[in-house]
C-alpha cells in the first residue's frame, strides 16, 4: 500500500515540475510570441479575394423575355418611286427601299426575301441627309425587277 502512494506522489511531482517548466518558458518567451511581419513588396494594397457566392434571386427581374422588335415589316418601310428609282428598276434590275436606320444589309436582304419571295444578289445602303436609310436591292438573274415592281404595286 505504501508503495502505491509513493508512486502517485512521484507522478504528481513530475507533473508539477513539467507544468512549472512550461510556466517558466512562457514567462521568458511570452505567451504569444511576436509573429514575424510580412514583407510587402508593393506600394499598393489589394483587397484579398474572398468567397463570392452565386446569385440566387428570389424572383425574376423581367416578367417576360423581350420580343424581337425588328421584323420584316419594321425593317422595310416602303419602296421608293422616284424617277431615279424607276431608272434603277429598268436598267440595273434593282429595287429601292426606304428602311429602318438600325437595320443592316443582311436583315434587309432577309426581309425582302420574306416579304416578296425574291432572292437578292447584293444590297447597298446609304443614310440620306434627312436621316433616313435607303437600300438598293439588286436582284438575281432569276427575278426581273419590273415584274416584282408590278407585283408590289410600284408601277
Amino acid at each position: 500500500m505504501m508503495c502505491e502512494k509513493s508512486q502517485g506522489e512521484v507522478k504528481s511531482k513530475q507533473q508539477a515540475a513539467a507544468q512549472a517548466g512550461k510556466a517558466a518558458k512562457a514567462v521568458t518567451a511570452g505567451i504569444r510570441s511576436k509573429k514575424s511581419s510580412k514583407v510587402r513588396k508593393s506600394a499598393t494594397f489589394h483587397r484579398p479575394k474572398t468567397l463570392k457566392k452565386e446569385r440566387a434571386p428570389k424572383y425574376p427581374r423581367l416578367s417576360a423575355p423581350k420580343g424581337q422588335k425588328m421584323d420584316q415589316f419594321q425593317i422595310i418601310k416602303y419602296p421608293l418611286t422616284t424617277e431615279s428609282a424607276m431608272k434603277k428598276i429598268e436598267d440595273n434590275n434593282t429595287l429601292v427601299f426606304i428602311t429602318d436606320v438600325r437595320a443592316n444589309k443582311q436583315q434587309i436582304s432577309q426581309a425582302v426575301k420574306k416579304m416578296y419571295d425574291i432572292a437578292c444578289q447584293k444590297v447597298n445602303t446609304l443614310v440620306r441627309p434627312d436621316g433616313v436609310k435607303k437600300a438598293y436591292v439588286r436582284l438575281t438573274q432569276d427575278f426581273d425587277a419590273l415584274d416584282v415592281a408590278n407585283k408590289i404595286g410600284i408601277i
